[in-house]
């Protein structure tokens, strides 16, 4: 398989990796039979995404998207990192291999799980916000 300079370098310096201690929205998508698990750690003020950071296990391409992710919805306005897509990812790393395109889907569920995390935490039905979030991993190599 072909990964482009920007997905190995995401892969092997990656941005944002870690836990936020005192995150006030935490997603987690993927399972351990899929291979690949991805967790979101947000910090919002004022609607924006003041913090993000990710752990992930799984392989190369999860962790590069992991990354890029974070890096692209960073300081950005909630209402925005809602209209990140998996197209996005897999864009700012200059493609995936056809194989590897559900990591992005999962980079950018994992971002939605995080958001919903939030507004739940706030009182806040996330749903008619962020929508389904689907649950299991067949969802994502759907795509």
């Amino acid at each position: 398989m072909e990964y482009s300079a920007k997905v190995m370098d995401h892969f092997t310096n990656p941005r944002n990796v870690g836990e936020i201690e005192d995150a006030n929205g935490i997603g987690e998508v993927g399972n351990a039979k899929c291979g690949d698990i991805m967790k979101m750690y947000l910090k919002v003020k004022d609607n924006i995404i003041e913090d993000v950071k990710f752990k992930t296990f799984g392989c190369g391409s999860a962790i590069a998207t992991s990354s890029i992710a974070t890096e692209m919805i960073k300081g950005k306005p909630i209402s925005e990192a809602l209209k990140l897509t998996n197209q996005a990812v897999v864009e700012a790393l200059d493609g995936l291999p056809a194989v590897k395109i559900h990591c992005s889907v999962l980079a950018e569920q994992a971002i939605k799980a995080a958001i919903a995390d939030y507004y739940k935490r706030q009182g806040i039905d996330p749903r008619p916000i962020v929508g389904d979030i689907p649950e299991d991993c067949e969802a994502c190599h759907a795509h």
